[in-house]
């Protein structure tokens, strides 16, 4: 069987260069309308040609997300949108709505097209509908158990399949939901959610005659709605021989520290270069929310992260390694701190105490704390372009 795709999110192209770098395979990626990230910051269409031609020179795939819940309004541009993908060679795009499927098949024929985890397909047959349709990729429903899984590849052959293993959950199915649109008149399905179920609650029935009554907040907090993340690394073949040929990662909004850790965790653990245990350390080192398997095994009650919004990480991000030995201050570190290196090289969890820093004119400093100030500071292990820096 072949191996399995690694995918992972690019909120900009820092995070696209960031994702290749640590071992995707692949990256999704937003256009500047019709994406469900308009929060992230997204690719005009100059930079989606130049991130096509980026992610090709290096033998890697590009999918573009055109998945919003599309309006009467939004065709004309669509149409634009999908003649574009395809000119630029986009390795697909992925749409929810039937009627961007159409006029994507229609006037781009030689674009690949993915659904969207957003169309909920969540059985055999919507699968084989899509199939039948053109579609070459179905991105599952988070909520199939990973017998439901094969079940679809045995009923759809050929039809490749697409699952989340990691990051942050929607509370509603496959991220229908209308919270946000109540709450903040933000609409989620058109991409602008404010992620309004994170946010602390106060409940209260209100009874004239009684005064009313408030659930206040006791030992396990007020997130009512807060879901905990996903996190599938130990699970990586049990997904593969169920059918999955593409892992996602979860993430277009996240920073590029927290999309290094990830995926280099996941790659190395598919690459059988870190144990499992030692990948799950890693992800324990990135600000997180308690972690599930979701629904992969069957029904689930415990999906929902009570005690906190998230938890921060087991290690602090201070630097980030650049170009001529420099790196740049990111959060506040000092000599004497020790160190550790994130890096897709051998000088991975390589760790080192800081003894001599100069800032670019030569000056000593002792104290790290001029925000993205560059700095020349003196390390054993080859540090290069790319690399991050974390205190232990």
């Amino acid at each position: 069987m072949q191996n399995p795709e690694l995918l992972a999110p690019a909120g900009n192209f820092e995070k696209l260069k960031t994702a290749l770098r640590f071992g995707a395979d692949a990256v999704y990626l937003g256009g500047k309308s019709f994406s469900l990230r308009s929060f992230s910051d997204n690719f005009t269409d100059e930079e989606l040609k130049a991130a096509a031609e980026y992610v090709h020179a290096r033998g890697k795939k590009m999918y573009v997300t055109v998945n919003i819940f599309a309006k009467n309004s939004d065709f004309s541009q669509l149409e634009k949108t999908f003649r574009f993908l395809q000119e630029i060679g986009a390795d697909a795009a992925l749409v929810t709505d039937a009627g961007a499927f159409a006029l994507a098949r229609k006037v781009a024929p030689n674009l690949p097209l993915h659904i969207s985890t957003q169309a909920n397909t969540t059985n055999a047959y919507a699968a084989r509908f899509w199939q039948e349709a053109g579609a070459e990729r179905v991105v599952l429903a988070r909520e199939l158990s990973l017998q439901e899984i094969a079940q679809i590849r045995d009923h759809c052959p050929g039809l490749e399949l697409e699952a989340f293993v990691h990051g942050a959950m929607c509370i509603s199915y496959s991220g229908r939901c209308l919270l946000s649109n109540y709450l903040a008149h933000r609409d989620s399905n058109r991409g602008a959610c404010v992620q309004a179920c994170r946010w602390k609650f106060d409940l209260r029935a209100r009874r004239e005659e009684v005064g009313g009554l408030t659930a206040e907040e006791d030992e396990r907090g007020t997130y009512l709605l807060n879901s905990k993340d996903l996190n599938m690394l130990s699970h990586l073949e049990e997904m593969r021989r169920a059918g999955v040929c593409s892992f996602k990662i979860e993430g277009r909004m996240k920073s590029s520290y927290y999309l290094a850790t990830v995926v280099n965790a996941y790659r190395r653990v598919l690459d059988k270069t870190l144990s499992v245990e030692e990948g799950q350390e890693e992800l324990k080192k990135v600000a997180h929310r308690a972690f599930t398997t979701a629904y992969m095994f069957g029904d689930n009650a415990e999906t929902v992260n009570y005690e906190d919004s998230q938890e921060s990480g087991t290690r602090e991000y201070v630097a980030d390694v650049l170009a001529d030995g420099l790196v740049q201050m990111r959060n506040r570190f000092r000599t004497g701190d020790k160190l550790e290196i994130l890096s897709p090289t051998d000088t991975f969890n390589r760790v080192f105490t800081v003894e001599n820093m100069e800032d670019e004119a030569g000056a000593p400093v002792q104290d790290a704390k001029l925000v993205m100030q560059k700095l020349r500071l003196s390390c054993p292990y080859p540090l290069r372009e790319g690399d991050i820096l974390r205190r232990v």
